[in-house]
């Protein structure tokens, strides 16, 4: 069985149906008997949606916020 820690590395390949059998049903396998990690792929899933709902034309602007952000933490550290 995959530990969490293995299916955390796999879960954007399962997302994304990237995954042979093999690796699908460890994956499902370990969801049926992990609380914790049926609510992070919840959370991923709902990320990606978000993600995908977001305005085209804004991606430039999001990533310049981010950059500006990441600026400004280490400026304070």
């Amino acid at each position: 069985m995959l530990s969490c820690k293995e299916l955390v590395a796999h879960s954007s390949d399962y997302l994304d149906s990237q995954l042979n059998l093999r690796m699908r049903l460890a994956v499902r396998t370990h969801l049926a008997m992990c609380r914790n990690c049926r609510r992070f792929i919840r959370q991923m899933r709902l990320s990606q949606l978000v993600l995908r709902r977001l305005p085209q034309g804004q991606n430039a602007e999001l990533d310049a916020l981010a950059q500006r952000l990441a600026e400004l933490r280490r400026q304070s550290s």
